[in-house]
């Protein structure tokens, strides 16, 4: 059974920054993709960074190009994502995704394994 438990997340100031955590847990990752995804009140949920466990390729959403870093630490099973330079618009609950493979890996419904969201509050 694939476990999925995010944490970090909170109320920060514009310009501020947050580190998401992701612990991953049941299975053996390195044929998976790790992925952060985010959905905002009344929008639909959205791709954000992913990582290829085996190879640590990273992807990223060109909205949080340049201010989001998706890293792993593999003895941790733990995937994260530090968020500089926050802006209002990064405002939505966060979540941990994981599936078989790197292929689709922006497409939140090729997922499977869902973590239970974290809020992430940028104030202005």
């Amino acid at each position: 059974q694939v476990q999925l438990v995010e944490s970090g997340g909170g109320l920060v100031q514009a310009g501020g920054s947050l580190r998401l955590s992701c612990a991953a847990s049941g299975r053996t990752f390195s044929s998976y993709v790790m992925s952060w995804f985010r959905q905002a009140p009344g929008k639909e949920r959205e791709f954000v960074a992913a990582m290829t466990w085996s190879t640590g390729i990273s992807y990223y959403a060109d909205s949080v190009k340049g201010r989001f870093t998706i890293s792993r630490d593999n003895a941790k099973n733990t995937v994260y994502l530090q968020m500089n330079s926050l802006r209002s618009e990064d405002t939505a609950v966060y979540y941990c995704a994981t599936k078989i493979g790197s292929f689709s890996f922006s497409y939140a419904r090729m997922y499977n394994y869902w973590g239970q969201g974290t809020q992430v509050t940028v104030s202005t």
